[in-house]
């Protein structure tokens, strides 16, 4: 067992040559692996904060904590945003650890492991000292917007509190179960951005279901934003769970919110055969796999009092393959859309990531996550009680759930979240940082999608709720949703850009499609330059004629360009930064 106490010591910053210590912005800013959030504690600062020295670490009798309230009011966030402490210990190899924190302090307190997962919640009347004891998996991992796997070798521990001290920290290699999670963004272990408030933190059900699983497995989830049960193959995810997962181990499997954007994968088709080949497999392996159903969105028609279910033909495949394979199906389509339907569209915002339907927050991950686990006892006992195939190891997973979580209702914290104006809005590059920082991959060719993006935050508009799909290709309410529907009602997306209402939000843009999207945007804030020839006359089509003429004359496109050259990402970047809107 290897242990950190941190009554007698400080354990001073985080660097590869000690393998253990605090993360910082400092070390950060020094250690690129630092700034993946997948191999840290899931935790970064927003860009326009990152010259700021937030989380100053302090210590005295009880352990090292630091100061929320102050560092908080340095930077003039809401005072109800708290900063993590993050402590990170390098380990040798990949597994499961049993890890064991020592803390005290008082208030409402909640402790991260890995990449963000939540493995426990407390409520303290007064100071106290505590230990909080989980099973954490540390294997390899694809972090968003990387195309190959990284190792992960390190506890990582955050813990949020007023001033709640980290007294000490031990951990050792245990041989249990390993519950693998494979799905898309509705599940993923989000980052969360501090100041933290947990209305305003993007999260999946898989990095809270910690707080009430059975003390004798560890979660590795390996879920990911965009993945359909196809890509999550192909994108190598699987590969990494193939190579780790053991007899004994357990796959979870929930698909359905991107698949039904494509039409191969549609729920009696791709969709369905991808979960049959994925259970087939898990069994060849010795493993367990366990069924899901995709949650609903918060989706009404305009007026708000129709529900529109856009899921329910996948909830139900994926039910009729649990009965027809004898796997347990975890409904939590069912479950989430009753609660959603009952409360109503107002009263679950709370649950939502601001002005977004289809993602939740802490709130809403952590709801969800109650009705995977709960519903995943009722369905386990009954295999069990069926006598149907490994119905005996399916009710051991569910038979000792323990939840180590005080929900944020019975806390009364639960409010309606609301973005700070630093979030809500465009600054110009002088007062808050860059709006355009560098892409991830900057020579990746720029999709549709990412160019609407670029474009509504050049414009300085702001996605819209989702209520009724203006194409039939835009049905995930993904990321991208609110900004294709604010660029659709701005007049932003030209007719001829759709064919059969069909956007297709993946397909690259050429130089010529973006000054046409670009410089709709700027319409929607200032008079367009006067219309006179440029060199492009005749080479560009009709239908973009007056838009180029316009770029040219602002200078965001100089003569001799090729306007049926494939963006990149930079160069739409760059295109934003030069026109000022």
């Amino acid at each position: 067992m290897r242990r950190y106490d941190f009554r007698e010591e400080g354990a001073g910053l985080y660097t590869r040559e000690k393998g253990f210590g605090f993360v910082t912005e400092k070390n950060r800013r020094d250690d690129s692996l630092l700034q993946i959030a997948e191999l840290n504690g899931g935790f970064d600062v927003p860009y326009w904060y990152r010259g700021e020295s937030l989380t100053e670490i302090r210590q005295d009798q009880w352990g090292c904590y630091v100061d929320s309230a102050e560092a908080v009011a340095r930077v003039e966030a809401e005072p109800q945003r708290l900063i993590p402490l993050c402590f990170k210990a390098d380990v040798e190899e990949p597994g499961n650890y049993e890890v064991e924190l020592v803390l005290h302090g008082g208030g409402e307190i909640s402790v991260f492991a890995g990449p963000r997962r939540l493995v426990c919640r407390k409520c303290a009347a007064g100071e106290e000292t505590w230990r909080c004891r989980f099973l954490l998996n540390v294997c390899d991992i694809i972090p968003r917007g990387k195309e190959r796997s990284f190792a992960r070798r390190s506890i990582d521990v955050a813990v949020i509190g007023g001033q709640v001290r980290l007294s000490a920290v031990s951990f050792k290699r245990i041989d249990c179960p390993t519950l693998y999670i494979a799905g898309d963004s509705t599940v993923t272990d989000q980052p969360g951005e501090y100041p933290y408030a947990p209305g305003t933190s993007y999260a999946g059900w898989g990095q809270m279901i910690g707080c009430c699983l059975p003390e004798g497995a560890a979660v590795s989830n390996h879920a990911h934003s965009g993945l359909t049960v196809e890509s999550f193959r192909t994108e190598g995810h699987y590969a990494i769970v193939r190579e780790y997962i053991r007899p004994g181990d357990y796959l979870m499997l929930q698909f359905g919110h991107n698949d039904q954007k494509l039409m191969h994968l549609q729920a009696e088709g791709g969709y369905r055969d991808g979960l049959i080949r994925y259970v087939e497999e898990a069994r060849q392996a010795g493993a367990y796999p366990i069924l899901v159903t995709p949650p609903a969105r918060n989706s009404w028609k305009a007026d708000g009092s129709t529900y529109n279910d856009l899921l329910e033909k996948y909830a139900e495949v994926c039910i009729g393959l649990g009965r027809q394979y004898q796997v347990p199906v975890i409904d939590l389509h069912g479950l989430s859309m009753d609660w959603i339907k009952k409360s109503g569209l107002e009263a679950v915002k709370a649950y939502f990531y601001p002005r977004d339907y289809t993602h939740t927050n802490d709130y809403g991950a952590y709801k969800m996550a109650g009705f995977v686990t709960a519903d995943y006892r009722r369905a386990a006992q009954e295999a069990a009680a069926e006598g149907r195939k490994d119905g005996e190891a399916y009710r051991r997973l569910a038979g000792q759930v323990v939840e180590k979580g005080v929900p944020w209702e019975a806390a009364g914290t639960i409010r309606l979240p609301e973005i700070p104006p630093r979030y809500r809005q465009v600054s110009r590059p002088e007062e808050n940082g860059d709006p355009f920082p560098d892409p991830e991959r900057p020579q990746d060719p720029l999709t549709r999608a990412e160019a609407l993006d670029l474009v509504i935050r050049a414009a300085r508009l702001f996605p819209v709720n989702v209520f009724n799909d203006l194409y039939e290709d835009i049905v995930g309410h993904e990321w991208y949703a609110g900004t294709v529907e604010c660029a659709g009602q701005n007049g932003i997306i030209p007719s001829w850009m759709t064919v059969n209402r069909r956007l297709e939000p993946d397909k690259p843009v050429t130089l010529e499609e973006f000054l046409v999207l670009i410089m709709g945007g700027y319409k929607c804030r200032k008079l367009m330059p006067k219309e006179i020839p440029c060199p492009f006359d005749g080479i560009c089509g009709q239908y973009a004629l007056s838009h180029v003429r316009a770029a040219f004359a602002l200078g965001v496109v100089e003569a001799g360009e090729d306007l049926k050259e494939i963006l990149t990402r930079m160069r739409g970047v760059e295109i934003c930064r030069a026109l000022d809107i």
